[in-house]
């Protein structure tokens, strides 16, 4: 069985500022790193061999995994191994946030409909639909899993892309599935090779 850790963001100054943020970009507060430290130390603390790190374009995403790495290299240090076995990050396209069209920088207010609504249909103009989102997001970290030297693989990505994963395995899974999403939040998976399928067996949200 393989394993997936799909992990979120930390805290940015659009998230504050209570902004759309979707292709958009701001940079982390010094809660969102604070965030990152904390959540990377504790995958650092589960002795998880990663075989690979994914991670979407944008800024915020490749900064969290950055953090993730120096405390994964760390960790590998202390325990006698070399900091050059902990993979390079790849940037991902394909684990990009959603696209909210027109409203994206602009006040959240502004949106015409609730995004974390798992009935919501919202289409923005330009933008991306939750299917869309789904479906790029299954479609992108089922790829990353099927090389066979993949066993372990950390993902960071967004918040709606996060959610609209999660959503797509909720049949499969064996945890609840109505725990909060925050910042940092770290999602772990089993994957079935055979079946294709994704298990989310755990949520974790630390305070930071």
């Amino acid at each position: 069985m393989k394993q997936l850790y799909l992990m979120r963001h930390g805290q940015t100054v659009f998230n504050v500022q209570k902004l759309v943020q979707g292709r958009c970009d701001s940079p982390l507060t010094d809660t969102g790193i604070a965030q990152a430290r904390e959540a990377s130390a504790w995958l650092a603390s589960q002795q998880v061999a990663f075989d690979r790190i994914c991670t979407s374009p944008l800024g915020r995403a490749y900064n969290t995994a950055c953090i993730a790495r120096e405390a994964l290299q760390e960790a590998a240090g202390r325990s006698g191994e070399a900091a050059c076995s902990v993979p390079v990050i790849e940037v991902v396209d394909g684990l990009i946030e959603r696209s909210y069209g027109p409203y994206e920088g602009g006040p959240q207010r502004a949106v015409t409909a609730d995004v974390w609504d798992p009935g919501e249909t919202l289409v923005p103009e330009g933008g991306e639909g939750s299917e869309a989102v789904r479906s790029r997001m299954v479609d992108t970290l089922t790829a990353l899993m099927a090389p066979e030297d993949v066993r372990t693989l950390l993902a960071v990505s967004h918040g709606s892309a996060t959610m609209q994963f999660k959503r797509a395995w909720e049949h499969a899974a064996r945890c609840d599935q109505d725990q909060p999403l925050g910042n940092c939040c770290v999602l772990v998976f089993d994957f079935d090779e055979e079946s294709g399928v994704f298990s989310n067996t755990k949520i974790v949200n630390l305070p930071a």
